[in-house]
């Protein structure tokens, strides 16, 4: 049976994800890999510490995060 998932988890618990990075990252790797889980839920990781913590988030609150970048809500972030 497979640990509960709560935020901040190692996201090596997290087991038969498929982590996914965009293909915008940084040509050495750095980057926020994401994985659909079982539950619905989606986890949030940091490629460069991949046993590292995992953020869980709910489809609905990366759907918001998507569009909200889509529509250049937080480029000032990256200006």
């Amino acid at each position: 049976m497979q640990s509960p998932v709560y935020n901040g988890m190692s996201a090596s618990a997290l087991r038969g994800v498929t982590w996914r990075k965009s293909h915008h990252s940084n040509p050495d790797g750095s980057c926020v890999e994401l994985a659909a889980l079982p539950s619905g839920q989606i986890a949030v990781r940091n490629s460069r510490y991949p046993d590292g913590h995992a953020l869980i988030y709910t489809r609905r609150e990366i759907r918001a995060l998507i569009l909200g970048a889509k529509d250049g809500e937080f480029d000032d972030l990256i200006v």
